[in-house]
Formats: C-alpha cells, structure tokens, sequence
C-alpha cells in the first residue's frame, strides 16, 4: 500500500456567507507530485492556506504523517516538515542571497533566534543553504541584495528558501507567477529535478496547464470550492467535466502534449 504523506478529510472553510472550500478530501502519497488546479474562485488558494496552516478550517481535518495537524500556527508547520512558497516573494530584501537561505535553513534548527553567536557556530547551516543555492542555480550571485534580483531569480530563491529548511513536503503555489515565458523552462526544469530526486512529496497550484500536465502524477481539479475531478494528467485531459468546467479551449494542447513544457497561455 502506498503511503499518504499529507491527507484532508471534509475540508471545507466559510468567510461570513461565502463557503470557499467546501468538503474538501485528498490522499496525497509520499514521494509523488500532486496538482490542484482550478479556474480563478475555485478555492485553490483557500485550499492551500489551511494546509499549510495560514488559516484555520471551518471544519474537517488534515493529516500530515499520521497525525493530526489541523489548525496548527505556520511556524509548528516549518518544523514538522511543510514548506510553502507564495504566489508573491517573500524574502528579506536588504539581505543577501545567502543571509537569506541561511536564515531559512536556521529556522528549522535549534539556532532560530541566535542571530548574534559567532558565524562559525552555523557552519552546518551555510553548507546547507550553499546546496540548496546550488540546486537552484543561484551559486555565484550569494552576495548580491535579495531585492536586486531579477523576478524569475526571486523566484529560485524563494525555492531555495524552502530546500534549505529541508521539508518532507513542498507546496508551491503558482511557482511561475509573474515570470516571463522564457524564464518559465528553466524554473520547471528545477521542479523537475526536485520530482525525480524523490526526496520531497510536492503539492502544485499553477494556472498554466502545460506545466501541471507534464509534471503532475495526480492532479485534483477544483471547481467551485468542490473537488470536481481527480486522477492522472491523461485522465483529467479527457475528463467532459474537466473541459467544460476549466481547460476550454486549452483542451486540445493539453491532449496532444501532455508531456511537453508548450508556449506560456497567460491563463
């Protein structure tokens, strides 16, 4: 039997009359790529906050690892496992490349709020954030301003950020937002790398269907707040539910391509 990583039972999340998330319930398995995808409105995001532990649900239950994480503040999420990278960067700009990932890769330590002790002390946190510069394609620019970084190279960053705090679950949401369609390859290239390590389970939220398609083991479609569909990139291609709620006219690159990068559909 596989093993479920991170789980939700009857997720659901109100805010005053609106349900955003409504019985919301996925297995995701350990070591796999797991898609959400959705029109805009769908509660992917909604979705994505309260397993991470940015909001708390209205009602039903996750489960990370076998045990019960709902509700759980965002800093207990870091340190059990769960990275997030957001639509929007978020790192500290008057920081170096390096001070920042060093920070993250601290944060999961004992060291978090030792910022004054003597660098050596953290050398096994530099080594770590040096990796994860490495895996990124970030060596060479460690000493450059977080905040003189070009978009696309924010956006490694930000995955570096996340690689250095070592998590057993990455959840990327809209990795390629804001990217220009040539940034967007290379940036695919390193999730890929990331997939076939096996190291990390990975949840994706991502508007642009070639990438969801080319990557993805299972894809869950949302609709409405509803999980409308769920299965493999083949089989939500084909999916009648799926094209009229959500792919339209993307349907037919998806079908014929469903294992290439194609050009960026700014949907």
């Amino acid at each position: 039997m596989p093993n479920v990583l991170l789980k939700t039972e009857h997720l659901s999340r109100s805010f005053g009359g609106l349900q955003a998330v409504r019985d919301v319930s996925i297995a995701v398995e350990e070591g796999s790529f797991h898609s959400v995808i959705g029109p805009n409105g769908a509660g992917k995001t909604t979705f994505f906050n309260m397993i991470s532990g940015a909001i708390k649900p209205s009602s039903g239950k996750v489960f990370f690892a076998g045990n019960e994480i709902t509700g759980l503040p965002l800093h207990r999420m870091i340190h059990l496992g769960i990275g997030r990278a957001y639509q929007i960067t978020s790192l500290f700009p008057s920081l170096s490349v390096a001070e920042n990932v060093r920070l993250a890769a601290q944060a999961r330590g004992r060291d978090t709020f030792k910022f004054w002790q003597h660098s050596d002390r953290f050398e096994r946190y530099h080594e770590r954030a040096q990796a994860a510069l490495k895996l990124v394609g970030l060596r060479g620019v460690e000493q450059v301003l977080a905040s003189a970084l070009p978009h696309g190279d924010k956006r490694k960053l930000e995955l570096a950020l996340l690689l250095a705090s070592e998590p057993r679950l990455l959840l990327l949401d809209e990795p390629t937002a804001g990217m220009a369609a040539n940034q967007v390859p290379e940036l695919i290239e390193i999730i890929q790398q990331l997939r076939q390590s096996g190291q990390h389970t990975i949840i994706l939220v991502e508007h642009r269907m070639d990438v969801v398609m080319s990557i993805s083991d299972q894809i869950t479609v949302m609709h409405g707040g509803s999980v409308l569909a769920e299965g493999t990139p083949q089989a939500i291609a084909a999916d009648p539910r799926v094209q009229q709620a959500y792919l339209g006219e993307l349907y037919d690159d998806v079908l014929t391509q469903p294992h290439e990068v194609a050009h960026d559909t700014n949907s």
